[in-house]
């Protein structure tokens, strides 16, 4: 089994390069199945999810090469929709996009359930209600979902709940439908204008994204034989700003789209911090004790559910009380139990918690929930008093790239280990 050992108490400083966005990669590898041809990708970070869907493509027929350790060449002109792994399927949440991809492209898709973090309910039903509303039929029993369709058509979505999955798989349905699909109440984040990039760049004609209303015009074909660059990740980016808060640090944060980061820069701000953002990287550092906050996670542009556990960790060292209200995720709060052991005092209830700041955090083995709870528990593992040990790192490394490295790059006490059963 392996752990995270990390020795507090240390101020963070230095420079960290942010990687390619995961959740960006995770729905573009798929999408390149919408072509019949080859594409090259770059800037991918190299994470378990990105090579767990390389090998769901190569099962089904892709040919992937890896020219460096963050760009792949993907041909999948020889693709069989029948041979999907569903096993390997049910691993991780963002298998669903092969769904949209793969109905689009060969009017059948079957994924096993996803899985991946256990954040609560997560519905597919507006994924489902957009293949339908293009003509397909939709099937959930027995563990998997199957999808599969004579002929798709452009249609008008509306989606009920600003779903960034469900936006993103209509997209990627919708790209060689015949006519025109326009999705109404759309997910705005900056990895769903990322897909519409890709796909516009490999010939679709997709327009819009970014605004809640996405035109898609469908095409004959995709021809791709074209290179594209993957966003920079604004959720590893807001992770280092918070891991330099919390630290008492002082942080050059380089490669990222300071565009993508306002709602985190003016809550960082808020409690106290500083930041001068310029250009593609800024510089985050503490001064004084941060104070009380009220936060609410909403869709892009507000403020991320996939920071709220990170900005929890600085909130439970802050002066007063403060309060998260969680409204994308039921069981985002699972990490406060893990703080609590460290000495925080915090209180979640369904979807709030309360956060009483105390003066620190004491070390103690603690367990990663999900992906950005590991995330906020290295962070309080740096900031703690004496020597924390992390265990479940198969979430940490489903999103973060070689997160320990660029850690200790910053000062941080930091080692993978591994520890007999």
């Amino acid at each position: 089994m392996e752990k995270l050992v990390i020795t507090g108490k240390t101020p963070l400083k230095g420079e960290v390069v942010i990687s390619g966005a995961k959740n960006a990669a995770v729905a573009i590898i798929p999408a390149t199945l919408l072509i019949n041809g080859t594409c090259t990708i770059e800037n991918l970070p190299n994470i378990s999810d990105v090579r767990l869907y390389c090998d769901i493509l190569k099962e089904i027929g892709a040919k992937i090469t890896w020219n460096s350790e963050h760009e792949i060449t993907i041909d999948t002109q020889n693709i069989d929709a029948k041979k999907i792994p569903v096993e390997i399927t049910r691993k991780f949440r963002a298998s669903y996009y092969l769904l949209g991809a793969l109905l689009g492209r060969s009017k059948y898709a079957q994924v096993g359930i996803p899985g991946g973090c256990n954040l609560g309910a997560r519905p597919i039903d507006q994924h489902i209600k957009s293949f339908e509303a293009l003509g397909a039929t939709v099937d959930v029993s027995n563990g998997n979902i199957t999808a599969k369709a004579k002929k798709l058509k452009g249609t008008s979505v509306y989606m009920d709940v600003v779903s960034v999955g469900a936006t993103i798989n209509a997209m990627l349905a919708a790209v060689l439908a015949e006519g025109t699909t326009v999705i109404d109440n759309a997910a705005k984040e900056p990895h769903i204008v990322d897909v519409a990039n890709f796909l516009n760049t490999m010939g679709a004609d997709i327009r819009g994204a970014g605004t809640d209303i996405i035109k898609v015009n469908g095409v004959k074909e995709l021809k791709g034989n074209a290179t594209y660059l993957v966003v920079p990740d604004q959720i590893e980016a807001g992770t280092f700003m918070l891991a330099a808060i919390a630290s008492k640090g002082d942080i050059i944060i380089k490669n990222c789209i300071t565009k993508h980061l306002e709602s985190i820069i003016a809550k960082v701000v808020e409690i106290g911090g500083n930041v001068d953002a310029n250009g593609d990287h800024l510089r985050v550092w503490y001064s004084k004790r941060t104070h009380k906050a009220t936060i609410k996670t909403l869709p892009y542009p507000g403020f991320p559910t996939d920071l709220q556990p990170q900005i929890g960790v600085v909130l439970a060292v802050s002066e007063g009380t403060s309060i998260i209200n969680e409204s994308i995720w039921e069981s985002r709060f699972q990490y406060t139990a893990e703080l609590n052991k460290m000495g925080a005092k915090i209180t979640a209830q369904g979807k709030s918690a309360v956060f009483e700041g105390v003066n620190e955090l004491v070390a103690a083995p603690v367990y990663a929930t999900d992906l950005r709870a590991g995330a906020a528990l290295i962070i309080a593992g740096i900031m703690a008093k004496g020597k924390t040990e992390i265990y479940n790192l198969n979430y940490i490394d489903r999103g973060y790239e070689n997160i320990e490295d660029k850690f200790r790059q910053l000062g941080a006490k930091i080692e993978r280990v591994v520890e007999e059963e």
